[in-house]
């Protein structure tokens, strides 16, 4: 893109994991994707202790579905109100037999996968004994991603 180009947005991804910050950072990318005349898409990407559970069958995943729906509907009434479009999608932040997956390349692997032009993702102080899974992201994300991000 040179100087000549306007800047345009279609899809603004939004990384969420279920907390009050990623919950603010939905606000931000919808208003960008509002400003724009985009859509956004929240990838809720689940934790690390999440993961583990589901695989040892200690988490109900009735129970982690559950969850995730009733924050999709939380963030759904914020897209609804401004008049953006939401899609969503659910990843696993980490894997037991791939070392290289994290929450950072599941979100830049989503942003190509749904050819994303813009990234607005929380980035939590660390004031939690574990900090949420985005906050690992963040500094990856911010790193690497070849979209403007907005880390709020």
């Amino acid at each position: 893109m040179d100087a000549s180009e306007p800047f345009t947005v279609d899809t603004v991804l939004a990384p969420v994991d279920g907390s009050d910050e990623s919950a603010t950072a939905v606000e931000y990318a919808v208003a960008v994707a509002d400003r724009y005349d985009a859509s956004v898409h929240a990838l809720f990407v689940l934790g690390r202790g999440v993961v583990r559970g589901l695989d040892a069958g200690m988490v109900d995943e009735t129970d982690i579905a559950e969850n995730t729906q009733d924050f999709f509907d939380d963030i759904g009434k914020i897209a609804a109100d401004a008049g953006v479009s939401l899609t969503t999608s659910v990843d696993d932040g980490f894997s037991q037999t791939r070392k290289t997956r994290h929450p950072g390349n599941v979100v830049l692997d989503t942003a190509d996968e749904i050819d994303a032009d813009f990234i607005v993702l929380p980035r939590e102080p660390v004031t939690r004994a574990e900090a949420e899974v985005l906050e690992k992201a963040a500094e990856y994300v911010l790193s690497y991603a070849s979209q403007p991000v907005l880390s709020v």
